[in-house]
């Protein structure tokens, strides 16, 4: 990709984008070679530094472009030029002519190809754009053809005007109420561990709103049998079927839940002890940003770069890639996703790296000054290849899936029911493919983390350690997300209620309703890169409980890494368990025969 930017660079199409070129291949601000079979090629246009567009509205909606002649002139119209000798007036006295080279600029008025080769009557007053240098009119009414076009859902100016209007006048309250998102995003990520037990009375609750609406069903019932059963009966007892299993399923995997409560509470105090973690997805979304800009321009370069050709129908040169050259676009194309991957796979490499620290070190007053910058540090002295061959397999799945897309958007209308059927199961395949292998090669990077092994031999281990405990990754996936959509759901609730507060003072709702919905959707936004930090917390710390139970056994010389959490929720063989119960059945006995069980339970005591 570096590659690219220098060829795009080195031949010219960088410079043709930042200075702008005329209709005939000279680029502005420069002396140019000749080109040949072009006409007015090869001109120096040293003191001509703006690029000068005949008719500046003439936009061209489908292809995106001005098919309007361009030519380089040292000032732009400072002011409105009404007639022909406006412009002859404004070539004397500012050296700046406007229309086509060939013409002469005290002979504007008079020469027969002034209609075609002069700029439309009236010039509009135009500025130049502070980098590419282009005249752009000051009055931007002659766009409203583009901009009729951009907003055609709506079908009414006025609400458009009071649209944007009301956007404008609650800028403040917007911006207020997305730092209120964020702080909630900040606040919640830490206070989540001490609702996240209130899940088991919420669905324990469905079930016994469920058993009162079966109640008042029943009534309806005596009443009138045949009906009621078809109609109601028959869905609400299945419903109720489905809730009775869900809830032995709870009452089942109640230790599998305590877990899940239990990794919420410990990635609560990770935040406490390393709060740094919360800065992750603004360094995310910074390098992310950076890369998307830099891989526009290049994008943009390309666009400008290749060799020049004249338009039979327009007569205007434009450049293009030709031959082998043009799949460098595609080439750029698949960097976009493979490079936003990798910053994505960097994010989680360095949360794991510092999970993993904090999980491993026994006084967790003794953790080091800089855990984050540590696990930087590892990341770019002897990870990087695995996040490169990670995020590489996403890229691999990912591009077909993009692919399969664009064909079914294409064909959109034109193919048979089967044949949109197949596309649209590959397209959900190879999306459940790709989900599969995020969430793998998440592990993959934990796994990295603990035994510092390469991206393979890491995604096999995690592999068989989330084979080895399917049901807790399950209970873990489900309640897990569940309760950190519970938790999107509260801060977008929360941030709208206050938006609907702040901004009720306006009468017509059209003026506040689209503020509000900008800052829900804002709200979404910071709340999903808050919790999905938090989610990856909660996924490391489980392959390190996982691995710590596997290889520990308590013994001397085997202690547990776990935080005390832990122990309620490992079952019956855990050490936690047996402590915990030998002193419950220890101190019932002792208070029913004191004499028999005293010295068991010193010697009981003693062994534990």
């Amino acid at each position: 990709m570096c590659g690219i930017c220098g060829f795009t660079i080195a031949t010219g199409g960088a410079a043709r984008l930042v200075f702008g070129y005329d209709s005939y291949g000279n680029t502005c601000g420069q002396r140019n070679e000749p080109i040949e079979g072009v006409r007015l090629s090869g001109l120096d246009h040293t003191d001509r530094k703006f690029v000068f567009f005949l008719d500046p509205c003439n936009i061209d909606i489908i292809q995106r472009k001005i098919k309007s002649m361009a030519l380089c002139v040292s000032q732009c119209p400072t002011e409105e030029l009404a007639t022909y000798y406006d412009l002859k007036k404004f070539a004397m006295i500012n050296g700046s002519e406007l229309c086509s080279y060939e013409l002469p600029g005290h002979k504007y008025p008079s020469l027969p190809e002034r209609f075609e080769k002069c700029p439309k009557l009236p010039v509009p007053q135009s500025k130049a754009l502070p980098v590419f240098n282009r005249c752009t009119p000051v009055d931007i009414s002659c766009y409203a053809k583009f901009a009729e076009a951009v907003v055609t859902f709506v079908s009414d100016n006025s609400m458009l005007n009071r649209l944007i209007a009301g956007v404008a006048a609650s800028k403040e309250i917007i911006v207020g109420l997305c730092l209120l998102a964020l702080v909630l995003s900040m606040i919640l990520m830490v206070i989540i561990r001490y609702i996240s037990a209130v899940l088991v009375w919420i669905l324990t609750g469905l079930v016994v709103l469920g058993s009162l609406g079966k109640s008042k069903w029943k009534v309806e019932y005596e009443r009138d049998p045949s009906w009621c059963f078809c109609c109601v009966m028959l869905p609400i007892s299945i419903f109720l079927l489905l809730q009775g299993i869900l809830l032995l399923l709870m009452l089942f995997m109640r230790k599998r839940v305590a877990l899940t409560i239990a990794l919420f509470h410990v990635a609560g105090k990770v935040f406490i002890h390393l709060p740094l973690l919360a800065l992750q997805p603004f360094c995310t979304f910074l390098a992310l940003s950076l890369f998307w800009v830099y891989w526009i321009m290049v994008l943009l370069f390309l666009g400008t770069s290749g060799n020049p050709e004249k338009s039979e129908e327009t007569g205007l040169v434009e450049f293009r890639l030709r031959g082998g050259l043009q799949y460098m676009t595609w080439y750029h194309a698949v960097g976009l996703i493979w490079i936003s991957e990798f910053i994505l796979a960097c994010q989680q490499m360095t949360v794991a790296g510092a999970v993993v620290t904090y999980y491993f070190t026994r006084d967790k007053n003794k953790l080091p000054v800089t855990p984050i910058l540590s696990s930087v540090l590892r990341l770019v002295r002897y990870h990087l290849g695995t996040v490169a061959k990670g995020s590489f397999i996403i890229t691999l799945v990912k591009i077909p899936r993009l692919i399969l897309m664009y064909i079914h958007n294409q064909l959109k209308g034109k193919e048979n029911a089967c044949a949109r059927c197949m596309l649209k199961a590959c397209i959900c395949c190879l999306w459940c493919l790709e989900k599969c292998l995020n969430y793998l090669n998440q592990n993959a990077y934990a796994a990295t983390a603990i035994n510092s092994t390469s991206f393979c031999t890491s995604a096999r281990d995690a592999f068989m350690i989330l084979v080895e405990n399917a049901l807790r990754v399950a209970t873990i996936n489900t309640v897990g997300d569940f309760v950190l959509f519970l938790g999107k759901i509260l801060i977008v609730a929360c941030t709208a209620i206050t938006g609907v507060l702040a901004l009720n003072y306006q009468r017509d709702y059209t003026e506040w309703v689209l503020p509000l919905i900008i800052v829900c959707l804002f709200a979404f936004l910071v709340a999903h890169c808050f919790l999905s930090i938090f989610e990856i917390v909660v996924d490391v710390l489980f392959l390190c409980f996982a691995i710590d139970t596997k290889y520990n056994n308590g013994t001397h010389g085997r202690e547990f890494y776990m935080d005390k959490l832990f122990d309620f929720s490992r079952g019956k063989n855990s050490q936690g368990w047996f402590l915990v119960h030998s002193y419950k059945a220890a101190f019932y006995f002792s208070h029913s025969q004191p004499n028999l069980v005293a010295n068991s339970f010193e010697i009981s005591k003693e062994k534990a």
